[in-house]
């Protein structure tokens, strides 16, 4: 079975004030709400089970799914009205409504692409990256093998290349940028339990990968669009149309 989680808990700060009455999930663009785009691309990929965690005007998108009985796929809904957990914290919170023997893709509700998600290969964690500019890096040898994160304006680094390891690869390291779109492998779980209720999940990778295998998946002619502040928005809908 493939499944898939929606980050769809966050409060949409830069898309206020349309999210001072709405979850940023049900943002329209085209015509739908961003959190349809993102089901209808995961459906139409053979994804069967979603879960969608919810925190900011969690009833409404819990109404809108069962308005749209949601979409004649497995939905469930991982409740985060008491607290915001990130997006580590988030993935730890919803496991048990997963299948534990089954990879998930995790989508972020506010991205629109043109990935291929039958793509994917689901063999072990995966970060999908593509080359385009960005201050912040994550860092990959010749294998696509993640060693680190980089932000190149500060010169901060982050994992195994930030304490004593970067001799390991030589400093030869590609520097590509995270789509928000990613794997997480049931081989990652055990190593959950050392970690808090609440953390994002890219310190978690990058703390793993320096014992654990997580593979880039570079995306070629990757087109990518981060729906996340109000003049976004109208370019999303040509965005869409293009794609």
């Amino acid at each position: 079975m493939k499944q898939a989680m929606i980050f769809a808990a966050g409060l949409g700060t830069r898309l206020k004030p349309l999210t001072d009455t709405m979850p940023k999930a049900l943002v329209r663009v085209g015509g739908q709400p961003l959190i349809w785009h993102v089901i209808q691309k995961l459906k139409s990929s053979g994804y069967e089970r979603i879960v969608v965690n919810v925190h900011h005007f969690a009833d409404q998108i819990v109404a809108y799914l069962e308005e749209n009985h949601n979409f004649d796929l497995d939905i469930r809904i991982s409740d985060e009205t008491s607290a915001l957990l990130e997006t580590g914290g988030g993935i730890k919170k919803a496991l048990p409504l997963f299948d534990a023997n089954e990879p998930i893709l995790i989508h972020n509700v506010d991205i629109l692409s043109n990935l291929d998600l039958e793509a994917l290969p689901m063999d072990a964690p995966l970060l999908v990256v593509s080359e385009r500019q960005t201050k912040r890096y994550l860092m990959f040898d010749d294998e696509m093998r993640l060693h680190g994160w980089t932000n190149i304006e500060t010169g901060a680094l982050k994992g195994p290349i930030s304490n004593g390891q970067w001799s390991m690869v030589n400093g030869q390291l590609r520097k590509l940028a995270f789509s928000g779109i990613h794997v997480f492998h049931p081989s990652l779980v055990p190593l959950l339990d050392e970690w808090p209720d609440k953390f994002p999940i890219m310190d978690f990778y990058l703390k793993a990968c320096g014992t654990h295998l997580i593979r880039g998946y570079e995306a070629k002619d990757l087109r990518l669009m981060d729906v996340g502040k109000l003049d976004t928005l109208d370019q999303a809908e040509a965005f869409i149309n293009d794609l």
